[in-house]
């Protein structure tokens, strides 16, 4: 009987997920909107006005590194505890809780990376109105109101941010049921005498512990409510205790818990951030709408434009205007909603009004206040952390679908890209490589020789990448789920029994990985010796990690499901981000701490990027779709998530030829390059498209490798600062107003300008050159264009339109090779964009390209190259590191130049010699051919 119900659970999920495959769209009906949401409902229902909390200053209490304060509700006379924390870097934090909860609430551990370093605040004035706060230097004030509650932050005269200014703080306090005793009455005695004995003897009962619980409530109360004030009785409202959305039923113990607080931003009309949602770059008003959501969810097929929930959540919204860039982190991991309001302020200037909502937890939000974009991202980044550094060849290309069928399917498909001559360092084994979806295994019929396949991969020096799900079959035989069984590490159901819902292996459980035990043990689970097959090339793919629960509400777990003492509401969008933690950590154990770990996730939080990738989920082969994987990189990438990029060619449905190459032409200058494609659509390597399509697809993987250099030092430079990678154009050109809400176009880094051809049958584009007096060259044909235009470009289906910054000076290696682990010794070519002053800096960044020795040994180079006064020179950034390398310079290509009399080369040794050169008038770019000099040495080349 157990393995028919098995097999019939198997039955319902192919059926389930072939009736996936060949549905249009996402079913919106699968998924709330705020109307359905009891939580959201309700705070969405309280409009702005006066707000009903007032501070008692006579509460106020500072210290050394923060201040508190008690906030009366003038209606219920709940009193409420605000923390003000003047934070290192230019940063306030404020909090806020109840005062004396009748239960914890819960505090989001683990994504801050320390406990932030605090400044001294000092109180400028008080009255029996106010309190005004020092932020640090003469202009910089915080204003604390009492009555009504309002927080305001200045600089000078003017108001930079307010909290609580429309009156929409909301706390809803736990609470015990009123009902809760009718509940306890016994419904299995027979006759009515009983009954009646029995509600009398409930009667003295309840009398008893009625009178305890009002002495309790009463004392509780004195210390809420002022003397002479009455609370006013709070009556339900439907959802408080239990909602129903279809057939699922949540339970809520302890009554409602949401919260909302909502913040002022005068002069902005910009805001942009809290992915992930597949929309445009910059936040659209959401009045007479949906709120932007929150909540971690397995969409099939999503929609665009829309504000409904993806994959990840990562609560952090940044304003920009021409004056000043800000950041708001909402720390919360239950389910949020986010109104947007942009309009005009009381005094007619721009104004963006911006409403958090969620369901649990506590009011823990960091204002970060810039002033610039930069500043904003270091400021982020000292909260939860930067971007790992990733191994090099994680950034090259990476082949995928859902499924290479078996060992001798994965060696054809490497073969042919060796015949084909287009380089690829991953290939990918989903789901169906494993025995019946038990993870950490592999088809015994498929797969019998992992390691002889992966090892003939690391022959070639390339690497593969397999699924490990979250989701654990239920199998007395299978090792995994046994262990987790036996200790105790499943969530659990409301009742206390282990958690389980249908996923890809049919009934399934769920590790706690909010247990640090649980991590502890999964991390362990990727030693070669408790991960069999498995070698020193072989990585993780986590997926389905938000978690997806096919049967499940929302296609997600219970709300009412149990991490120890919490709730599911209260850590849900922290899932996937633990699994991914606990991924990385086992893949650094498994190597003693020496190799970096490249981990993929699809649900994320913030401080996700410490952990690995991402990447935008269960995309479609449409052009809409080719043309969102922008924005959605480029808002993942403000918040701290560099390593980004969507499936080429799109997940669902089948390509045109045209679109997939135009895809992977806009992928190779995305961070995160993946094809990727979905069981049922036909087979898409990129050979298969016809000779023409090939060569053209070939060039954009091969541009991808030449500018690995490039993107390498980038990701270094995320890795220490914070700053994205792949960022939109007013970041860099922060005063620009035509670059706020450019999202077709974006820069890699500073020095490279990206405009992909995005639409059907094409024939130009429009691309901005930013930078009044700057300039741009062609990467391809090197013309010169001056910043500050609207440049139309004519483009055929060989097209990348790429511009490089004058200024500028990026390294590329035009040697490719099959895998980049190839191109490790390969010299280098320097393109020295000028400016218009005649100058170019840049740098070069080199070490092993998989260890953490840069870390541990300080085994790196790190060198500065700048062209000034004719001369291009390189000095080292980094004196005390060292690491050896056999890269040299093979050529140089000056853009923008003069065709010089002569040019000689001057080494560390004194030594000096003539390099031959050529230049082209037409292009005005001076070629150096072979100066020879190592990558790592100091060197002077003299243009005469």
């Amino acid at each position: 009987m157990a393995n028919f119900i098995e097999r019939m659970c198997l039955y319902l999920v192919l059926v389930l997920s072939v009736f996936l495959s060949i549905i249009q769209a996402v079913d919106r009906s699968n998924f709330k909107t705020c109307d359905q949401s009891a939580f959201c409902s309700r705070q969405r229902a309280m409009k702005p006005g006066q707000s009903s909390y007032r501070a008692l200053l006579e509460t106020l209490e500072l210290s050394d590194s923060h201040l508190t304060v008690q906030l009366l509700n003038n209606n219920n006379k709940v009193l409420l505890l605000l923390e003000l924390y003047r934070l290192q870097g230019n940063m306030t934090r404020v909090k806020i809780n109840e005062l004396k909860p009748v239960k914890p609430r819960y505090e989001v551990p683990d994504v801050l990376i320390t406990d932030p370093p605090t400044e001294l605040m000092s109180v400028v004035a008080q009255d029996e109105h106010r309190v005004v706060l020092s932020l640090g230097g003469e202009d910089w004030r915080l204003i604390l109101s009492a009555q009504p509650f309002r927080l305001d932050i200045m600089e000078g005269p003017q108001v930079l941010l307010s909290l609580n200014s429309r009156g929409l703080l909301a706390f809803e306090q736990l609470r015990i049921r009123k009902d809760t005793i009718s509940h306890k009455i016994s419904s299995t005695v027979g006759s009515m005498w009983d009954k009646i004995k029995s509600v009398f003897s409930s009667k003295s009962q309840t009398d008893t512990k009625e009178a305890g619980e009002k002495e309790d409530t009463e004392k509780h109360d004195k210390e809420k409510v002022s003397e002479g004030e009455e609370a006013e009785e709070e009556v339900d409202q439907p959802g408080m205790w239990e909602e129903t959305f279809k057939t699922h039923a949540d339970t809520k113990p302890n009554g409602p818990s949401s919260i909302s607080l909502d913040f002022s931003l005068p002069g902005v009309e910009h805001v942009y951030g809290i992915p992930e949602h597949a929309d445009g770059l910059r936040l659209k008003n959401t009045d007479g709408g949906d709120p932007y959501r929150l909540y971690n969810l397995d969409v099939f097929q999503y929609e665009l434009f829309n504000p409904m929930a993806l994959y990840g959540a990562v609560p952090v919204l940044l304003s920009h205007n021409t004056h000043r860039t800000m950041g708001l982190f909402w720390l919360n991991a239950a389910e949020t909603w986010v109104d947007v309001s942009s309009g005009q302020g009381s005094s007619e200037v721009p104004q963006t009004d911006v409403r958090w909502i969620s369901e649990s937890g506590i009011i823990d939000v960091f204002i970060m206040l810039g002033p610039r974009p930069n500043d904003v991202f270091t400021q982020y980044a000292s909260l939860t952390g930067t971007q790992a550094f990733p191994p090099l060849s994680s950034l090259a290309y990476h082949q995928c679908r859902w499924n290479y069928n078996d060992q001798e399917d994965v060696s054809a498909v490497d073969q042919g890209f060796d015949e084909h001559d287009i380089p690829y360092d991953f290939i990918w084994l989903d789901i169906e490589h494993t025995d019946g979806k038990r993870y950490f295994t592999w088809d015994n019929n498929k797969f019998p020789q992992p390691k002889d396949m992966l090892q003939g991969l690391l022959d070639k020096r390339r690497k593969m990448v397999t699924i490990v799900d979250p989701h654990i079959k239920v199998d007395s035989s299978y090792k995994i789920h046994t262990e987790i069984r036996s200790r105790g590490y499943y969530i659990k159901n409301k009742d206390g029994g282990d958690y389980e819902g249908w996923c890809w292996p049919g009934n399934a459980g769920y590790p706690d990985f909010t247990n640090p035990e649980m991590r502890k043990w999964w991390a362990s689970m990727f030693a070669y010796g408790q991960y069999e097959g498995s070698m020193e090339n072989l990585y993780t793919w986590n997926d389905m990690n938000e978690p997806s629960v096919f049967n499940g509400p929302e296609v997600t777990m219970h709300k009412d499901a149990l991490h120890g003492p919490w709730e599911h509401r209260d850590v849900h969008n922290l899932y996937g981000f633990y699994v991914q933690m606990a991924t990385a950590e086992g893949q650094i154990q498994r190597s003693g701490g020496l190799e970096r770990p490249f981990v993929l996730t699809r649900a994320f939080f913030a401080g996700s990027q410490r952990y690995g990738a991402v990447w935008t989920g269960d995309n479609a082969a449409e052009w809409g779709h080719l043309k969102m994987s922008i924005p959605m990189c480029l808002s993942l990438g403000l918040v701290g998530i560099s390593f980004c990029g969507a499936d080429v060619g799109g997940f669902f449905k089948t390509p045109s030829a045209e679109l997939l190459v135009r895809w992977y032409q806009a992928g190779a200058y995305q961070p995160f390059f993946r094809a990727h494609a979905h069981l049922d659509t036909p087979r898409r390597e990129p050979w298969l498209f016809g000779p023409d399509n090939t060569a053209l697809i070939r060039e954009a993987v091969r541009q991808r490798y030449t500018l690995l250099p490039y993107w390498y030092l980038q990701f270094y430079h995320a890795q220490r600062t914070g700053q994205p990678v792949m960022r939109p154009l007013w970041v860099e050109y922060p005063e620009d107003i035509a670059t706020f809400s450019i999202d077709d176009e974006f820069l890699i880094g500073r020095d490279l300008l990206v405009h992909p051809v995005t639409d059907e049958r094409s024939s130009g584009v429009t691309a901005y050159l930013p930078g009044n007096g700057e300039v741009w060259y062609d990467v391809h044909t090197f013309q010169r264009h001056d910043g500050a235009q609207n440049l139309s470009i004519p483009v055929t289906m060989s097209s990348i339109p790429v511009f490089q910054r004058g200024g500028s000076i990026i390294c590329r290696k035009n040697r490719v090779r099959r895998s980049s682990s190839c191109m490790e010794n390969d010299p280098y070519t320097l393109y020295v964009a000028l400016d218009s002053q005649g100058n170019a800096e840049g740098e070069l960044y080199i070490d092993d390209g998989h260890t953490f020795k840069h870390e541990t040994d300080k085994q790196f180079i790190h060198r500065r190259l700048s062209f000034t006064a004719n001369s291009l020179s390189s000095s080292d950034l980094s004196p005390d590191s060292q690491f050896p390398s056999a890269s040299w310079v093979e050529q140089v290509n000056i853009l923008g130049a003069q065709k010089p009399d002569a040019v000689t080369l001057t080494t560390t040794d004194g030594g000096e010699s003539s390099v031959e050169f050529a230049f082209d008038p037409d292009t005005a770019v001076l070629t150096l051919r072979k100066p020879g000099m190592n990558a790592g040495v100091n060197w002077t080349l003299h243009l005469r």
